[in-house]
């Protein structure tokens, strides 16, 4: 099997445009790749998959335990011949100042060998110092190779010998600049993949591109494992759903781990996508509602003339349905929500609070949640850990749960848990946390039961 993790010096330095590439180009080659990403990050994992058309999964070692995380690895390399791993920020860039949960972390716990990505632009023999101190940091260093990108074919000829000599490791190609190829940024990170028009053509530049610049006759040996892929992707679940949950899955709405997805059908969910913008209201059938992240504020006006929709969820969570809003979701949930303009517009009017701008990062970062009482997904004294990313806030964030930095201590009270709810800017990662899946799914079942017994009264 064909795997390795690409990293880079810091951010920026084009991880997700060699990634992109290298994946076009190993699919090219007659592979059939999958993709992880380190790190919290729901937006690269989009640009992977509209690479491969497959799943691509996470892999974070504050949310997730290392014994778990290779079990994630290796559910996601099944039917694969060939895994690339994307790092987040630098490679020893990790929680708080440390290499806890970093690129160098990852690839330590899966044993991944690591291709260093290098944007060249105003060095040269400094580069290899730099490459040194990264590769001396910590022993047993997992750096095989060099790649740089944004590196013009002239420049690349004269570093590349160079560096060879003066780090001892190989450099296995370039990308040069690719103004065709350029992805926009806005405030939580690239523009979705879906946002861009010609993905595909720009993509396919990419891997053509890569087919030619990159040395593929010294990379797939240097990168070649042992490493068996398992013959099936995910544990099958035993028997049929025993709840539906509704799930927003549209441009308003696009932050969702696979895995947190599957870990819901593995425990027995039947998962039912709706678009909160365009649908009439939610899936009559749901016994659930999943309210995951993205970008509301973009659409909040859209989302607040779907009036029927608006009534549908509120009703739902009236009659008490079982349901998980995270961030963009929990934002949704509430009075009402400003837009990039200023403008604010009513929303569900489940939640009290009313979602502002801020200007700035909110709460960035790992964070650990303790419960104080029993509620939908937690138990009382149970601690989980959670990450936040938004630069909308609200003016009522809750109190049933306490949040706290895991280095500096410091914490905040938040979030709406009751034994029917959980409503809170911090995103979960149920693959980490399995049994919170299960207690979602058994709500949603008893829910279900209490429909039917009409305990609730008719949905119609």
């Amino acid at each position: 099997m064909i795997e390795f993790l690409l990293a880079a010096p810091q951010s920026g330095s084009g991880k997700t445009v060699m990634a992109c590439a290298l994946l076009g180009a190993l699919r090219h080659r007659g592979f059939s790749p999958c993709a992880f990403k380190c790190g919290p990050d729901y937006i690269d994992p989009m640009f992977h998959r509209s690479v491969l058309g497959v799943a691509c999964h996470n892999l974070d070692l504050f949310l997730t335990p290392e014994e778990s995380l290779s079990r994630l690895y290796a559910a996601g390399t099944a039917g694969h011949d060939a895994a690339l791993c994307e790092g987040a920020m630098g490679l020893y860039d990790g929680l708080g100042g440390t290499d806890r949960a970093s690129a160098w972390h990852v690839a330590r716990v899966l044993s991944l060998p690591v291709l260093l990505v290098l944007r060249p632009k105003g060095a040269s023999l400094t580069l290899a110092a730099q490459v040194r101190g990264l590769r001396d940091f910590r022993p047993d260093s997992p750096l095989a190779g060099i790649l740089l990108n944004d590196c013009r074919p002239g420049l690349y000829a004269s570093l590349a010998p160079m560096l060879e000599k003066e780090t001892g490791l190989p450099v296995l190609g370039y990308l040069p600049p690719m103004p065709e190829a350029v992805f926009e940024s806005r405030h939580l990170g690239l523009y979705t993949a879906g946002e861009i028009s010609d993905i595909k053509a720009r993509m396919e530049a990419l891997a053509q591109c890569a087919q030619q610049t990159v040395d593929w006759q010294r990379l797939l040996p240097l990168c070649q494992s042992e490493r068996k892929a398992p013959n099936t992707n995910c544990a099958a679940v035993n028997g049929a759903p025993v709840a539906r949950i509704a799930v927003a899955r549209d441009e308003a709405f696009c932050f969702t781990y696979g895995e947190t997805l599957e870990t819901l059908e593995q425990a027995g969910a039947a998962l039912m996508p709706f678009s909160p913008l365009r649908d009439p209201g939610l899936p009559p059938e749901a016994d659930g509602l999943y309210l995951p992240g993205g970008y509301p504020e973009l659409y909040a006006a859209r989302l607040s003339q779907n009036r029927a929709m608006r009534g549908s969820i509120a009703a739902a969570l009236a009659r008490g349905m079982p349901t998980v809003a995270e961030c963009g979701g929990f934002l949704y949930l509430g009075q009402s929500l400003e837009d990039t303009e200023g403008r604010s517009w009513p929303q569900v009017g489940a939640l009290p609070g009313h979602g502002k701008k801020t200007g700035g990062l909110v709460r960035f970062g790992y964070a650990i949640l303790t419960a104080e009482k029993d509620s939908l997904l937690f138990r009382a004294g149970e601690q989980i850990p959670v990450h936040e990313f938004h630069h909308w806030d609200s003016d009522e964030n809750g109190t049933d749960l306490l949040a706290e930095k895991p280095l500096s201590g410091k914490n905040w009270r938040c979030g709406f848990a009751n034994p029917r709810l959980y409503a809170a800017f911090p995103h979960l990662y149920l693959a980490g946390r399995p049994e919170l899946a299960r207690r979602f799914v058994a709500a949603a079942a008893a829910y279900h039961t209490e429909r039917e017994n009409k305990t609730y009264g008719s949905d119609e």
